[in-house]
């Protein structure tokens, strides 16, 4: 299944200013762009499990590509901490620009300036790789993440997807997110979530509709917090 967002328009999330287990509400970018889409996407996750049960995120973004290089957009996020009511966090400005295919990979580059609206701002920036075989799509996101705000340190992540086409509009794989500490101190043993996801195309009704679904397994930190993360993405091609 051919996936191109481009995010933009409302992120419903856990905030830049708060502490977010990785991956929760995020979604592993493709590095290819088409020229005219559109798309209105909602992704939601939760914690289950652990003192942090019950913690979700909500996005949605609105993406659009001018060109077959550039996609741009805007976004707003969400939280809702166990216990709390539901909160906007932070709205983000997010663009990607593909270099095409460099060895076999398609290579492109992520840029997010995003204001928090209780904290401090934040500036992002990711370089995402895909391969495609056949019915393969692999796809990987090294991430970047800095608080803007003196002596704040560059916070590395990554996330990462590979699945294959079983039948019909069905895909099966597995996603991966993590954190991975800083420049100055990188700990790849650090929080970490790894899991099955499912993806379906829904055609022929109108917009096309693109659906994933999964659960990510807690690895390293992040088993002291939860057990997991179910997590839903909703996406309409406009």
């Amino acid at each position: 299944m051919r996936k191109y967002t481009l995010a933009a328009l409302a992120v419903v999330s856990c905030s830049a200013a708060a502490h977010a287990a990785p991956g929760l509400g995020d979604e592993v970018y493709g590095a290819t762009v088409e020229a005219g889409e559109a798309e209105v996407e909602a992704r939601y996750g939760q914690l289950a499990g652990g003192p942090d049960d019950g913690e979700d995120a909500l996005k949605l973004e609105l993406a659009y590509a001018p060109s077959d290089r550039l996609r741009l957009g805007t976004q707003f996020e969400f939280e809702k901490e166990p216990g709390e009511t539901r909160k906007a966090e932070a709205m983000g400005l997010e663009a990607i620009y593909t270099f095409g295919k460099i060895g076999g990979i398609d290579v492109a580059a992520y840029g997010e300036y995003e204001v928090v609206f209780d904290g401090t701002d934040a500036i992002e920036g990711k370089l995402l790789f895909q391969r495609r075989s056949g019915p393969f799509d692999a796809r990987l996101n090294l991430i970047a993440e800095k608080p803007l705000a003196s002596g704040a340190k560059v916070e590395l992540s990554y996330a990462a997807s590979a699945d294959v086409a079983i039948g019909g509009e069905f895909r099966a794989g597995v996603a991966a997110f993590g954190n991975l500490g800083t420049f100055d101190d990188f700990l790849p043993r650090e929080e970490h979530f790894i899991g099955p996801v499912v993806k379906t195309e829904i055609e022929g009704l109108g917009p096309e509709i693109e659906i994933e679904a999964g659960y990510l397994f807690a690895l390293g930190k992040a088993k002291d917090d939860a057990d997991g993360q179910f997590r839903i993405i909703l996406g309409v091609e406009l």
